[in-house]
């Protein structure tokens, strides 16, 4: 399937119609399994309807007028429950409004198609649901494999080439994991870039969201849109753009995933980036702080959700996600204060060690695993789960808009990723540089 800009290309030059795409993808979607919570065909229907009919008066709304996307069922969709994927919320009350990200894409004209699977509660990045079942990885083709998560039906949905985008969250590598298990681009945004309301929350210092899509450009795209502007971005030279290898975490990644990023990072120096090879040590200190102070979503994970697992309705949630949360019960407070004023401290420092450089490191330290083993072994989930997400936690931590890219596929064409992040609020620089990362890996 083509990009969202390719897409709205053939709209304005009459190749297609916003009413035929929407069509071919609520079919697939419909006979898709696990990717889709709920499908909004009635509201689709009508938005590209009404898109169509301003395409053909010359007048579209915005350049992905008419382009389908899907929304990871954590965002509100007015007349639809949002379940944030755990069965206690199926009879919740319909949601009365759009939360704001989704009213701002359907006044660019953007056809909303349905409600994406997710982790229960997103709180896993392995992307498995006991209760909507599990989307498998497009990619898989020797046995089923899982999707990442927890923005799993988001990736699953744009890899099968249902829609062109989905919107996901990030909290710990929710949007980033999922987008190079299944050799997507996938954009965290700093928590503060869009307005998170009327997204169900996981731990409010850290939540972020992002598109997952199958170009840099169209994350850019989304960019604009939500902050209501239309701009024109073209891929800028790499020579003299600065870049941070973060070189201690390769050791301890499988050989695909370390051997295609060296091999990206070999044709952007050819391109004329400077590329520093060393150990990142505020990325460093803070992968060793996750590792022996623990978690700080797990602190507002377990707050928000006390009183919902103190009610009987506790009984239906997963029960590795309940012991996940639960896990955090007892934490001493001085703990959480320790982390809060590390986090602090970390991002100054490596505000002051990239020194406007952007930092590269894989995404996830190996491919998509197999889904039977991980469904039928609770220590082997629990493993995989903590070396699924931790590349990918620190960036949270610090709140570094990160970006994912595919960067090659292993010996079973299983896709692999690579990572740019950036300093808290650099989302707009980072954004060009993988235009321009892109454009050669591309090549």
């Amino acid at each position: 399937m083509s990009d969202a800009t390719s897409l709205a290309e053939d709209f304005a030059n009459g190749r297609s119609d916003p009413v035929q795409v929407l069509e071919q993808a609520l079919d697939q979607a419909s006979r898709s399994t696990s990717v889709f919570i709920a499908l909004t065909a009635e509201r689709a229907r009508r938005e590209a309807e009404a898109s169509a009919a301003r395409w053909r008066a010359g007048q579209p709304l915005s350049v992905f007028d008419g382009v389908p996307l899907a929304w990871k069922d954590l965002f509100d969709v007015a007349g639809s429950i949002t379940t944030a994927g755990a069965a206690y919320r199926r009879t919740a009350p319909a949601a009365l409004l759009d939360a704001p990200s989704v009213g701002l894409l359907c006044r660019a004209g953007m056809v909303s198609v349905g409600k994406t699977n997710l982790s229960e509660l997103a709180y896993s990045g392995l992307g498995l649901n006991p209760h909507f079942g599990t989307p498998h990885n497009p990619h898989g083709t020797d046995q089923a494999r899982i999707p990442g998560g927890s923005s799993s039906g988001s990736a699953v949905a744009v890899a099968a080439g249902i829609v062109p985008i989905a919107m996901g969250t990030d909290t710990a590598g929710s949007i980033r994991i999922p987008a190079a298990l299944n050799g997507l681009v996938g954009y965290r945004s700093s928590s503060r870039r869009y307005s998170r309301d009327g997204v169900f929350p996981l731990a409010r210092s850290l939540d972020s969201l992002g598109p997952l899509t199958r170009s840099v450009r169209d994350a850019l795209a989304i960019d604009d849109l939500l902050h209501g502007r239309a701009r024109q971005h073209s891929a800028r030279r790499l020579k003299g753009q600065r870049f941070v290898l973060e070189q201690g975490v390769l050791a301890d990644v499988e050989p695909a995933v370390r051997n295609n990023l060296l091999r990206a990072v070999e044709r952007l120096k050819a391109e004329g980036a400077l590329i520093e090879e060393r150990d990142s040590t505020p990325f460093q200190a803070t992968l060793e702080l996750i590792k022996h102070q623990g978690w700080l979503g797990a602190f507002e994970a377990f707050a928000l959700h006390q009183a919902l697992l103190d009610s009987s309705d506790a009984e239906q949630l997963d029960p590795r996600v309940r012991r996940r949360l639960e896990a955090a019960r007892g934490l001493p407070a001085s703990q959480l204060i320790h982390l809060t004023d590390a986090r602090r401290r970390l991002q100054q420092q490596l505000l002051d060690a990239l020194d406007g450089a952007i930092l590269i490191t894989p995404t996830v330290a190996h491919v998509a695993p197999a889904l039977a083993p991980l469904e039928a072994d609770d220590e082997l989930f629990v493993k995989t789960n903590l070396a699924t997400l931790r590349l990918t936690m620190p960036g949270s931590f610090l709140d570094m808009p990160g970006i994912s890219l595919p960067s090659g596929r292993d010996a079973q064409g299983l896709p692999t990723g690579l990572l740019l992040s950036a300093p808290s609020g650099e989302d707009a620089r980072l954004l060009r540089a993988a235009l321009s990362v892109e454009s050669v890996l591309n090549l």
